[in-house]
């Protein structure tokens, strides 16, 4: 059994724990565009591609697959979740499993607006948002919303492009050179991050850590203590079961006076899922369980609370010519 990840860019870790879940039994290929993606060296194998948006990339993608007798793949960035499912039937025709969630799913996570009118329309807990400006003033002269707010980029994610709005000057003059923009309501609340693990072939949530967030850069989680609570659990249960995602997801949310909110879906691993693997969560083991097919057992809250997370920075050394 031979996985493949796309993208690994410097996700270092999430590497090494495939290498180390498929030791003697398999090997790990990573692929980037750049060989200054230090993940691609903690694989066993890996190729340099071109960008995701070239023509010639899937059919580049199928022959490392085919090569290397790949029987699952994965990508680590949002804008290729989308590609993968939407080539999922070309990927089973070669035998390779997407490891991952429906195109739609894909394309409503990627797009927050699409994303909030969904959580909105199933009457869950989430910020406000917007496209149409006049319809936010609207709702400012109501008292139904106040700054600050946030004005991002409706499909977006790693926080780029992001800010943080306390007048309507500043927000006409975003609008005004950029195209696309949604705004979004501030959540002044404790934000928490959970890895959530849908086996791919009951359909079933076998593995959620929660996690709440101490400290962010670049939109990753930087510091975080893990805790568990039955609602939160209750909650993200009913969520992922009704919008029916699969595989591994990254969840978003916020606790304001007691009330969870939720934010934000990734489709695909977080930058903060070693936290979930070092306090035993394994992801990895389900996914290979998967692979092999099997079903996974339910473990959910198996993990001890309190347990912190820092990151830190290391390097990795190579001599070779650009």
């Amino acid at each position: 059994m031979n996985i493949l990840i796309l993208s690994a860019g410097t996700r270092n870790k999430i590497v090494e724990y495939f290498v180390k879940t498929l030791a003697g039994k398999g090997n790990v290929v990573a692929t980037d565009m750049s060989k200054l993606a230090p993940a691609i060296y903690e694989a066993d194998k890996y190729y340099i591609v071109p960008r995701m948006t070239d023509p010639e990339y899937m059919d580049i993608i199928f022959d490392i697959c085919k090569k290397e007798k790949i029987s699952g793949v994965l990508s680590l960035i949002d804008p290729e979740l989308s590609l993968l499912a939407q080539n999922e039937k070309k990927f089973e025709d070669i035998d390779v499993k997407v490891i991952g969630s429906s195109y739609e799913l894909c394309e409503m996570s990627l797009d927050k607006y699409q994303m909030f009118l969904w959580l909105n329309r199933n009457g869950y807990n989430c910020a406000k948002s917007y496209v149409d400006k006049e319809e936010f003033y609207k709702d400012i002269d109501n008292k139904k919303i106040t700054y600050p707010v946030f004005v991002k980029p409706a499909r977006g994610s790693a926080s780029i492009a992001i800010s943080k709005v306390y007048d309507e000057e500043t927000l006409e003059l975003l609008f005004a050179h950029d195209e696309g923009l949604m705004i979004q309501q501030f959540l002044n609340g404790q934000e928490i991050g959970a890895d959530v693990y849908i086996d791919m072939m009951s359909g079933e949530i076998v593995s959620i850590f929660t996690k709440k967030k101490l400290k962010m850069r670049a939109g990753e989680t930087d510091k975080a203590v893990s805790f568990k609570d039955d609602k939160l659990f209750d909650l993200i249960k009913k969520f992922v079961s009704k919008a029916g995602y699969r595989g591994q997801i990254d969840i978003d949310i916020f606790d304001i006076d007691g009330e969870y909110y939720i934010s934000e879906v990734n489709p695909r691993f977080g930058g903060g899922y070693p936290h979930a693997y070092e306090c035993g969560c394994d992801h990895m083991k389900l996914i290979r369980n998967n692979l092999e097919g099997n079903s996974n057992e339910v473990s959910i809250g198996t993990y001890k609370s309190d347990i912190y997370m820092m990151k830190y920075n290391e390097i990795c050394i190579k001599n070779f010519e650009m």
